[in-house]
């Protein structure tokens, strides 16, 4: 108890520090990530963040994203998918637009490893990102990659942290950079919630933002599989 104390009266002072820089705005991301699992070797990811420059309020961005896993092993992971992306014209990366669109696909590959109790993510994604803002069109393409570390407190709570940085495979290389930190909890056992704060850093802006997430994990196997001992009971 003591322990998940102090990790939220480090988070609030964090999150109380972060409304003095950038645009001395902390904004918020609402965020919803999930995996159903269709076979032993597939699942499908779906995922929807809304994104304010305020706390709910003042919109940023709406980002859509779907995609295939195929589960090579318990710890690798690649995934091809789609995403839809609308963004607000005054933000950093497409300032003076409007009505920014952006139709995405992506390769990912994740390798995960764990020493003693501490869970580590590796995430590397390509992006090609076709864009839109009015008469405007572009084409561009990105690498990512996620450093994500997850330790457990007890059973239902836990931390979870990571860097992320975006390079540009055109133009000026450095894109953007995600720092993180979260405490989150297991509320059922396919289901989690994380609070945390997100420092989204650009070459000529810093972004301060509150982040709610919700992560559902579901299993379709387990279905076929209880229907099929229904079946053998009548």
């Amino acid at each position: 108890m003591k322990k998940f104390i102090l990790v939220f009266t480090l988070l609030i002072a964090i999150q109380s520090f972060a409304q003095e820089n950038g645009e001395n705005k902390l904004g918020s991301w609402h965020m919803y990530f999930g995996t159903t699992k269709v076979s032993d070797k597939l699942s499908i990811h779906s995922e929807a963040q809304l994104r304010y420059f305020e706390q709910a309020k003042n919109f940023n961005q709406l980002l859509l994203r779907t995609g295939l896993n195929y589960h090579i092993n318990a710890n690798a992971i690649a995934t091809i998918g789609y995403g839809y992306i609308t963004t607000d014209g005054t933000f950093e990366e497409f300032s003076n637009e409007e009505n920014a669109k952006e139709h995405r696909i992506f390769e990912q590959f994740i390798l995960k490893n764990k020493v003693s109790n501490v869970a580590f993510e590796h995430r590397y994604r390509l992006e090609q990102r076709f864009l839109n803002s009015g008469n405007n069109s572009d084409t561009q393409h990105r690498a990512r990659y996620r450093l994500q570390v997850t330790v457990p407190l007890t059973k239902i709570v836990f931390l979870n942290f990571y860097d992320e940085i975006f390079l540009n495979l055109q133009n000026e290389i450095f894109s953007q950079n995600r720092l993180y930190g979260a405490i989150g909890f297991n509320v059922f056992k396919n289901v989690s919630l994380q609070v945390g704060y997100l420092k989204n850093h650009f070459k000529s802006a810093h972004y301060d933002r509150l982040q709610i997430g919700v992560v559902i994990n579901t299993d379709l196997r387990k279905s076929d599989k209880n229907k099929d001992d229904e079946s053998t009971k009548n």
